[in-house]
């Protein structure tokens, strides 16, 4: 069974304004440690997926960039036409694998993860893969929420399939009282690590995804544009895996976080004494306390703080209080 992977690295990361740029957008930012999302993506599937095999996805002005930043991957790099949500990019990508290695077994992922521990991800996937191949499904990979958490998808595991387990249903962004009870239920965060053969996933992408139904003809004949410009946008887990009746679940064991905005960065890096985050030319008060301060070229001076964001990039400052990632994407999209 050969495996490919394809990375989805799309996005402009307006969360992580002013950090982050379209030009140099969230994953290729070293948010999670000294080295970018999109690298640390890469080099988590070694031992797995060899570079030749993985297929990265993104917006036609990072072509360079990402091939910069992981040139191992620089000759399958591919832009999407435009932005149309998960759905046509897998089913582009399944595609363009399905006609190298028709029997092939296929990994999506996001390039912009913080992950605890690659090798028990690894492991987690070659079990996603291995229920995949075995019962002819889609599969995707949950772990155990760590609390309450009202931004992620959830999962409620269904009967037993083999080493996974069948899905009884989604629940997407619940309030916190419901992601309470989820827990207690037994529920898993979506993480969006999903395991299929190539072939099986197309052929339920063709019957479940009516978004997709204009567009397939393009792809057949290999119009990629063609197929973008007739595909309605569309996240996987909607046009797909919500409506397919071969779906299983697998509970992963790696930690995981999606990095939604500057507040997981204190859930994801190390912090000082104080609980603070601190990267770059940052001088602080004793009396500044959990805190995301973060100085990318230019000194920076914070006192008698608590609970704030402060960085400064690019010739511009962010100054924020925790929670209030909805609001910074809104301005920055204002801008």
């Amino acid at each position: 069974m050969s495996v490919w992977a394809a990375i989805l690295a799309g996005g402009s990361g307006t969360r992580f304004w002013p950090l982050s740029t379209p030009e140099r957008p969230k994953q290729l930012l070293p948010l999670a440690g000294d080295r970018p999302l999109l690298a640390q993506a890469v080099a988590r599937l070694a031992g797995l997926v060899p570079p030749e095999r993985i297929v990265v996805i993104t917006g036609p002005f990072l072509v360079d960039q990402i091939a910069a930043v992981v040139p191992a991957v620089r000759d399958n790099i591919f832009a999407e036409p435009r932005a149309a949500s998960t759905a046509p990019a897998l089913a582009w990508a399944a595609d363009w694998i399905a006609r190298r290695d028709p029997a092939a077994q296929m990994l999506s992922l996001h390039a912009d993860w913080a992950v605890g521990d690659d090798a028990k991800f690894r492991a987690s996937a070659e079990r996603a893969l291995a229920v995949a191949a075995q019962h002819d499904v889609l599969v995707t990979v949950g772990v155990k929420p760590v609390r309450n958490e009202t931004a992620y998808g959830y999962i409620v595991p269904g009967a037993p399939l083999g080493r996974g387990r069948k899905v009884k249903r989604f629940v997407e962004k619940p309030s916190a009282a419901r992601a309470a009870t989820l827990r207690k239920q037994g529920a898993l965060w979506n993480t969006g690590l999903f395991a299929w053969g190539v072939q099986r996933f197309l052929a339920e992408a063709k019957a479940s995804a009516g978004e997709l139904r204009r567009a397939w003809p393009a792809l057949a004949a290999g119009d990629v544009p063609g197929f973008f410009a007739a595909a309605s946008p569309v996240a996987v887990d909607v046009a797909v895996l919500e409506r397919t009746k071969r779906l299983a679940v697998i509970a992963g064991t790696f930690a995981w976080d999606d990095i939604g905005s500057w507040d997981a960065l204190l859930r994801i890096r190390r912090r000082d004494a104080h609980g603070n985050v601190v990267v770059g030319r940052v001088t602080l008060g004793d009396d500044v306390r959990d805190s995301v301060l973060w100085a990318e070229d230019d000194d920076l001076t914070v006192l008698g703080a608590q609970g704030v964001i402060v960085v400064r990039a690019h010739g511009h400052t962010l100054v924020t209080s925790l929670g209030h990632a909805d609001s910074l994407k809104a301005i920055v999209q204002r801008r």
